[in-house]
């Protein structure tokens, strides 16, 4: 019995640095799934820098300003202003690579970021001789825009139309002189939370004074 006493809490022991000593795995990040989906990548029957130059055009189409257009690549922007405090801008990537069979494949990648707009004030200081120098409360307030979110677009419409036009302005492809795609919406793809509703206000009768 004596011997019995004394193992088990060192078989206790054991068992607690075994899982102890186990690497912890880190959960994945929201929606993230890696699922074998196409929702960022299309093939077409081109080239990579005829596909990557419709992109451009694709994107020069709707108000996007290009700051990087080469042969495997393109990068532009738009700005957004859902409202007056409130400024979003989104960053398209896109990536054109050849395929085994000659055919090129487009990556697109679309980054959200969301500012607002925050108010700073600040006092001036008045000499006053003897007295030194006396802080006023006027002054200037100064506006400036802080991010304050930032995510990947996850809209699959997004994604959809921006390949509709690619394809649109592929020289290549059978339906070129099709109508063009119908234009982007003018909100961003993902718009903000709408604000927290405010508690209804208590109704007052009105036969009371």
């Amino acid at each position: 019995m004596p011997r019995f006493a004394t193992f088990l809490p060192l078989a206790i022991v054991a068992l607690l640095a075994g899982c102890a000593s186990q690497p912890k795995q880190d959960m994945a990040p929201s929606g993230e799934t890696f699922d074998a989906d196409d929702t960022y990548s299309r093939s077409y029957e081109s080239l990579p820098a005829q596909a990557c130059e419709a992109a451009q055009r694709a994107l020069l189409g709707q108000g996007y300003v290009v700051s990087r257009a080469s042969g495997d690549g393109v990068e532009a922007s738009k700005n957004f202003q859902p409202d007056a405090e409130t400024h979003t801008q989104l960053v398209v990537r896109v990536t054109c690579m050849q395929q085994r069979d000659g055919r090129a494949l487009v990556f697109v990648n679309a980054v959200q970021d969301r500012y607002a707009l925050k108010k700073t004030s600040s006092s001036a200081s008045l000499g006053v001789g003897v007295l030194g120098s006396v802080s006023l409360p006027v002054g200037s307030s100064d506006d400036s825009l802080v991010k304050v979110a930032s995510n990947t677009v996850q809209n699959q419409d997004f994604y959809r139309r921006f390949f509709e036009r690619v394809k649109y302005y592929l020289p290549s492809e059978p339906d070129r002189a099709a109508a063009p795609p119908p234009p982007e919406p003018a909100a961003p793809p993902d718009p903000p939370p709408p604000p927290a509703a405010s508690e209804p206000q208590p109704l007052q009768d009105p036969a009371q004074p």
